[in-house]
């Protein structure tokens, strides 16, 4: 059995200044290459818009044509858009809140995609819970992550759970789907592997941030899943500092 073995402070700092680097490179590359998709699209956008007035058979099949690239640029969007998230992670402003007051107000916005999907979001929240340092924007970034993939996982509606609770001294905040679950070799890849996605058009960037910001907040995020039994997300936040913890 072994055991993983601390980084000095320097090798850490060494290690962070080096992926500040990269990340600073990445998301520059992104932003180069987000500005001239911009303009592709709408160029496609005002050629859809001229040859949806023909109505010869030749017309139609360039609008089918056009559409179809529309669509990919869309994708292309979506994944820089995943990404640019995926890298800004680091940056964290941290804030004094209630846990339970922040699941309310995202409960509260995301209601409206809840019920269009015929999906019952159910909020359980513990009592007297100590105060948490949350980032809130990447914070709700997360839950938005993480109920938007418990919905993909419920095509048909169902149920959503949202339970909060303090358990061994960490805060908890566990989402409950009872959708289609997943197997054991997508749970085990879908926190490590960066683009891994089942669903059709996935970035696969997803839960990965998910676990980033999670991870950045000085918590960890565990998942248990299994096909035909739906999937429970647990989030383990510390208390704020000087808290008192039941």
């Amino acid at each position: 059995m072994s055991a993983e073995v601390p980084l000095a402070d320097d090798e850490r700092q060494r290690l962070v200044d080096q992926y500040a680097q990269i990340a600073a490179l990445a998301g520059g590359l992104a932003h180069e290459i987000r500005n001239p998709l911009s303009t592709i699209s709408l160029n496609l956008e005002l050629l859809v818009e001229d040859i949806a007035q023909g109505d010869s058979p030749r017309d139609r099949r360039m609008l089918r044509k056009l559409q179809t690239v529309q669509r990919e640029c869309g994708h292309l969007e979506t994944i820089l858009e995943d990404f640019l998230r995926f890298i800004r992670v680091g940056e964290i402003d941290l804030e004094r809140t209630d846990l339970n007051e922040q699941v309310r107000q995202f409960v509260d916005f995301y209601q409206t995609e809840a019920s269009a999907a015929d999906v019952e979001i159910s909020p359980h929240l513990g009592t007297d819970l100590p105060p948490v340092m949350l980032d809130l924007t990447l914070f709700r970034q997360a839950l938005f992550n993480l109920s938007r993939n418990a919905l993909q996982a419920m095509p048909k509606g169902g149920l959503l759970e949202l339970q909060t609770c303090v358990r061994d001294g960490w805060l908890e905040l566990s989402l409950i789907d009872n959708g289609s679950g997943m197997n054991e070799e997508t749970v085990k890849n879908i926190f490590k592997k960066v683009f891994f996605s089942t669903k059709p058009g996935g970035t696969g960037l997803g839960l990965p941030t998910v676990r980033r910001i999670v991870e950045s907040h000085g918590g960890r995020i565990s998942v248990d899943s299994a096909p035909g039994r739906g999937t429970r997300f647990t989030i383990a936040i510390p208390p704020a500092p000087d808290s008192s913890v039941p």
